[in-house]
């Protein structure tokens, strides 16, 4: 493999990791625990694996080790995120310390490679290339879910032919929901295989009291506010656009948050917070064009606006217009189909109900057309694919364009759009996410070690010393409720949302007017790996304000 200078000089670094972890590990349990909803239902789904405790690991005497190896598969499940690699590494290295005879089967392109039996062994040689770098290249992704019986059974052939007696699954919370499902099944057929989940996704909604981050969401924020910072230091060059900029983020607005910590931008919007006020679209654009205005009047035609992937979905009533058209064109789909091009937009406004359709006029040709041609396999609007950030710039300029009519608007107002998405998936890793999911990995190790099923990996006080983090896991029925999926309730994770009574949210709101009115922009710029711990180790704005209550400059 070909390396770059700075994977050279990266695979020399040597993760920093909890202090309880370097010597040998003896686990401490807590009380019982229970689901964050639905008590009894998701102890019934869940009878071997529910109300298990909350536990840590401290320093013991001796050394850590097994007197058997223990052979061990992994899986990479869902979009990627920094630190991957590093979580797998982290768990090579700990079985090995566990017995020297042990081995880790990565199984290839995600869950598919757990049923289609496609799998190869991460060895020394291999793991090394890896450390400290982005992506999941090592082994690859995959969406596939693990559902079935079919599916558990077929994996399970696999998993007795290689004599794997532990599956750690990486992912978000649909693959964790996946993971715990798989545990249940294994224990209550005495398959003789532990599962352990550990927490994946940059956009951050997978979090609560013991998972305080997922991995990835520090470097990818990180990424993403060095792109943002350059466009405002070009912004502030230039004065003459006003930018765009959408980030990833569908279900929820950590990043879009974080960002805006990180970076001061004119205005960023909270979906979480569209939705607590029941702002409608024309709601925001009027907020939007107002700071321009107010800007305008003192000179200043340039600016930055951050829109969350998912900002639509959380609208009240675009929601409810995204609802009916999917309604509508699931029984009508074919008599849609014969509908001219031309004519179709004006078909669907004759079609709505007059609230709906009045909004559905509203809006620009090419997001009209998008809410009814681009839809996935269940026939739902794929709202991901929708460009917010044209649909807010050009609805803007139709406002700006009518209130300078008015006299209300006599600036000059020019627009650029920009998306960040898969530029901050497989950037490689921050130090905190490095040391972060080193961690997560060999405490999956040490679970697995303490003969632990259906749990988490869990790494807390990350905003302290690594050598002060606590190890430890979570059962992932603590963190389910039900939820209704395509037309049943099913057990899932619950997502965590932007809190909007939390530290984070509370101060950029306390800020947010002073940012629309000045210029107070703020150059991240590029993530820095070697020089002084204030400047490479920094955890991210939004954990040192959840956990400590203030952000470090």
């Amino acid at each position: 493999m070909t390396r770059s200078a700075l994977q050279i000089a990266r695979a020399s670094y040597v993760p920093k990791m909890p202090e309880a972890l370097r010597g040998n590990a003896e686990i401490v349990e807590g009380a019982a625990t229970e689901s964050v909803l639905n008590q009894e239902e998701i102890r019934e789904l869940f009878p071997n694996t529910y109300g298990m405790p909350v536990v840590r690991f401290r320093q013991a005497a001796g050394e850590t080790g097994l007197p058997d190896p223990v052979n061990v598969g992994v899986i990479l499940s869902g979009g990627q995120a920094p630190g991957g690699h590093n979580v797998i590494a982290g768990i090579f290295d700990g079985i090995k310390r566990l017995h020297g005879d042990s081995k880790l089967y990565g199984f290839i392109l995600g869950p598919d490679g757990l049923v289609k039996h496609t799998y190869k062994e991460l060895t020394a040689d291999i793991i090394d290339e890896y450390r400290n770098t982005g992506g999941f290249d090592i082994i690859g992704s995959g969406r596939t879910k693990l559902e079935t019986q079919e599916q558990f059974d077929r994996g399970l052939e696999i998993l007795k032919k290689l004599d794997i007696s532990a599956l750690v699954i990486i992912g978000g919370d649909d693959s964790n929901t996946n993971a715990c499902v798989l545990a249940e099944y294994y224990a209550s057929i005495n398959a003789g295989v532990q599962v352990i989940g550990c927490p994946k996704t940059i956009d951050g909604d997978l979090k609560n009291e013991q998972i305080e981050t997922s991995f990835g969401f520090d470097t990818a924020c990180k990424v993403y506010s060095e792109l943002i910072g350059n466009i405002q230091r070009d912004c502030n060059s230039a004065r003459k656009y006003w930018h765009f900029i959408k980030v990833m983020g569908r279900s929820a607005s950590h990043i879009a948050l974080e960002c805006a910590l990180q970076t001061h931008p004119n205005i960023c919007i909270i979906s979480e917070e569209v939705a607590a006020r029941e702002q409608s679209l024309d709601d925001i654009i009027d907020y939007i064009a107002g700071v321009i205005t107010h800007r305008a009047e003192k000179g200043l035609n340039f600016g930055t606006v951050i829109i969350p992937e998912g900002l639509i979905e959380f609208i009240p009533a675009m929601r409810k217009l995204i609802s009916e058209l999917n309604e509508f064109l699931a029984h009508n789909q074919e008599e849609f189909d014969l509908v001219r091009r031309s004519g179709k937009r004006d078909y669907i406004i004759g079609k709505l109900s007059p609230k709906n359709s009045a909004i559905y006029a509203s809006l620009p040709e090419t997001v009209a057309r998008q809410l009814t041609l681009d839809r996935d396999p269940h026939g739902n609007v794929q709202v991901s694919l929708i460009e917010t950030e044209k649909l807010l710039a050009e609805m803007v300029r139709n406002r700006l364009d009518a209130w300078a009519k008015e006299g209300r608007y006599k600036g000059k107002f020019s627009s650029i759009t920009h998306f960040f998405g898969y530029e901050g998936r497989c950037a490689a890793p921050s130090n905190y996410d490095a040391d972060y999911c080193y961690s997560l990995g060999y405490t999956a190790s040490m679970l697995i070690a303490a003969g632990k099923t259906g749990y988490m990996s869990s790494i807390r006080n990350t905003t302290a010393p690594a050598r002060e983090w606590i190890a430890g896991g979570v059962p992932i029925t603590m963190m389910m409720n039900l939820e209704r999926r395509h037309g049943e309730l099913k057990p899932v994770i619950r997502k965590a949302l932007v809190e909007l009574d939390g530290a984070p949210f509370r101060y950029f709101e306390d800020r947010r007017d002073a940012w629309a009115a000045e210029t107070d922009y703020i150059y991240p710029g590029p993530i820095q790996y070697f020089g002084p711990t204030t400047v490479c180790d920094q955890p991210g704005k939004t954990l040192q304000l959840e956990l400590n209550g203030t952000e470090e400059s």
